[in-house]
């Protein structure tokens, strides 16, 4: 097994659902088709990856598993809202995403604001359409809403614009980085668990499984930020499909600029050192960790 299989099974799996978030009388608004180019225009699928290797590690039923695809494609638009929200000029103000124009370089930044609100409105509807369904699937609609708002991403968010140009401490950039990237793939790792057991918020606080499906959480989304952080000193944009140097274009605190490359791969090599020993703990619990001992490795070498 190989990331490339991971990926290419995870596109799969995903791809007709994404395709059906939008009902087909709707297709032709011009808000609706931004919000689909940004939606469609590839990228890791690093989210629902992690959320199906959670389900399969974990035991998931074929009908539990249609669920997750489900919690799987909403958070991957709460992604993509993000990240049309994030290349605005009012923000990063970046053109290219994905090897691609960013969104509101094709259909203009009125066009592409309405789309990443309308993605995240409708992920909220979604959201409350499976608790309607699934009474028991409520507390992991909240959990995923909660992780994209002030307590996780945007809240990370607020915090990163706060500190342009200013000096904070590494402290704060934790607490940015836990919020504003680690938050949703908190979400992507643990939800299908709470999906399948149908877990409330006492459950979900004490059961042991999903105790250290939040660490694991924690040490990927550390690891995948501060690879960021050393891809966008290192990277080409061919390569990375993305603009580097922004970072320092723009005084973001980060990894590299706190820590310097070399301190900025040593805490990327604990972080992942930690991740594999909450999987080995998973391990020894009788779940196949194989799947993420793959990302795993990838996040710590990844080029793009």
């Amino acid at each position: 097994m190989t990331i490339t299989d991971l990926a290419r099974d995870t596109s799969a799996w995903l791809s007709g659902e994404l395709e059906s978030v939008f009902a087909k009388e709707q297709q032709e608004d011009i808000t609706v088709k931004a919000a689909m180019y940004s939606l469609n225009a590839g990228g890791k699928r690093i989210r629902p990856l992690m959320m199906r290797l959670t389900a399969l590690m974990t035991g998931c039923t074929d009908s539990k598993m249609e669920d997750v695809l489900y919690y799987a494609a909403t958070l991957e638009m709460i992604h993509t809202y993000s990240l049309i929200h994030d290349d605005l000029p009012a923000m990063d103000n970046d053109d290219l995403r994905r090897g691609k124009p960013t969104c509101h370089k094709v259909y203009g930044e009125g066009i592409a604001t309405l789309a990443g609100d309308l993605l995240l409105n409708t992920a909220c509807e979604r959201l409350f359409k499976a608790a309607l369904k699934e009474p028991g699937y409520l507390y992991a609609s909240y959990f995923m809403c909660k992780n994209a708002g002030l307590e996780g991403m945007v809240g990370g968010q607020s915090i990163d614009l706060d500190s342009e140009g200013k000096t904070i401490d590494l402290d704060l950039l934790y607490e940015l980085q836990r919020k504003k990237t680690g938050a949703l793939i908190e979400s992507a790792v643990v939800t299908p668990y709470y999906l399948i057991n149908e877990l409330n918020e006492l459950q979900a606080n004490t059961d042991k499984t999903a105790c250290l499906l939040r660490k694991l959480a924690e040490h990927i989304g550390l690891s995948f930020q501060i690879r960021d952080d050393i891809l966008d000193v290192e990277s080409d944009p061919s390569v990375l499909g993305k603009n580097t140097g922004k970072d320092l274009r723009d005084s973001k605190a980060t990894f590299v600029t706190l820590l310097g490359e070399d301190g900025a791969k040593d805490r990327l090599s604990e972080e992942i050192a930690s991740a594999k020993t909450v999987l080995s703990e998973l391990g020894k619990m009788g779940y196949d960790t194989d799947g993420y001992n793959v990302l795993v490795d990838y996040l710590e070498k990844r080029d793009s």
